[in-house]
């Protein structure tokens, strides 16, 4: 069974107009914005936010042949995608699939994956999705159809940070200079720190995925210092699903399921750009801790955020956005859609979604071209299409 990542989406997630709170001094959040995007420009201006000198060349190995143009897409701005899935059949989480089976029998299983049907089945149908195919094409026959759909949004670059495997996807990705693609084995496995090194120095991968909730042991254990170690050495984003996997009927809980997992190494690789997607997936307040602790810890977009639906408070998309504008800011934020299978293909509908509520919370447009293209190029170090040679001092990347 083909695994995949998100939840059911909800239907109206914006909602209506919302009244923003007051604060004490009688700014409201569109001033406190303001002040934050001032301040970041007095520390801009006064060197506060410098990194070494030997680390902030962004010109180096990985710059590839690919010539990005920053041509405006669908949605009336340069688009790099940083967070999809090449469509090709894989299993996420074969270990602890293999485990369950294990420990309570295979009949058992069989009823958790009709359950998770059921629930994916209702996700699809409420978004008004077509429903995957049951069988995935070749693999040439996918990147064609991918093709036409960036050429379609007229999108600069797309990042697979899945696709059957490092080398398969190195092959995909290979003959397509708008497709980006992750590394995405297992950290844990023998040879993990020398395979990243390969699989960016010789298949030209621009970072790592890994899905914590799915790996067979803590995610801050001893023996991934060498992993994180070589992330930090090649210069490359991290991007580390944390939060509920595969949606409703899915894994709710893990060890790794917080992102606040990630603190002791985000600390001790502070060179290592970290990148945690969905708005932290149910654990915006833990995402934001973390980023608060850590200047290397960004956040991306990507996905329905069905999750804001299992809240106990009122919270959309926009509410995230401006929240994570205010404290995080623009610099370390980075859209994604979470796009994946046919026929649905690229994702429009989260795209549309997503630029309504940056207009809904007013972030200028200086800043929306950071969200939604330049972060992404300064840290897969392809051409940037605005003035952001001061943003990309807070990213801790070589």
């Amino acid at each position: 069974m083909r695994r995949r990542q998100g939840g059911v989406p909800r239907r109206g997630a914006l909602g209506g107009a919302r009244r923003r709170p007051r604060r004490a001094d009688g700014g409201d959040r569109r001033t406190r914005a303001r002040i934050g995007v001032a301040d970041r420009e007095r520390l801009r201006r006064d060197g506060d936010l410098r990194r070494p000198a030997a680390l902030d060349d962004t010109s180096g190995d990985l710059v590839s042949a690919q010539q990005l143009d920053g041509r405006v897409s669908a949605w009336g701005r340069p688009v790099i995608d940083f967070h999809c899935h090449f469509p090709v059949p894989e299993e996420f989480t074969p270990d602890a699939d293999a485990a369950y089976a294990a420990a309570n029998g295979a009949e058992k299983l069989a009823k958790l994956r009709d359950d998770w049907r059921w629930y994916q089945e209702q996700w699809w149908t409420a978004y008004g999705f077509p429903f995957p195919e049951d069988i995935e094409p070749p693999e040439d026959v996918q990147r064609t159809r991918w093709e036409a759909e960036i050429e379609s949004a007229q999108l600069d670059a797309v990042v697979f940070v899945t696709g059957g495997g490092n080398a398969q996807l190195a092959r995909i990705v290979a003959p397509s200079p708008r497709m980006v693609g992750f590394a995405h084995h297992d950290p844990f496995a023998p040879g993990a720190a020398d395979e990243l090194r390969r699989a960016v120095v010789d298949d030209g991968m621009r970072g790592y995925k890994l899905i914590a909730p799915a790996l067979r042991g803590p995610i801050d254990h001893p023996d991934l210092r060498p992993v994180w170690a070589a992330a930090e050495e090649l210069g490359i984003p991290v991007l580390v699903h944390f939060g509920p996997l595969d949606g409703g009927g899915g894994t709710a809980w893990h060890e790794n399921i917080s992102p606040l997992r990630l603190h002791d190494v985000a600390k001790a690789f502070t060179y290592v750009p970290f990148v945690i997607p969905h708005f932290g997936c149910g654990y915006p307040r833990e995402l934001l801790h973390l980023a608060w602790a850590c200047r290397n810890v960004h956040v991306d977009t990507s996905g329905n955020n069905e999750w804001i639906r299992w809240m106990p408070y009122e919270l959309t998309v926009a509410d995230l956005f401006r929240r994570f504008y205010e404290t995080v800011g623009p610099e370390r934020i980075l859209f994604g859609s979470d796009s994946a299978s046919f026929p649905r293909g690229l994702a429009r509908k989260y795209y549309d979604t997503q630029f309504a509520a940056v207009a809904e919370v007013g972030i200028p447009d200086s800043d929306l071209s950071l969200i939604f293209h330049d972060n992404a190029a300064r840290l897969l170090k392809l051409p940037t299409v605005g003035a952001t040679s001061s943003a990309g001092e807070a990213d801790g990347a070589r």
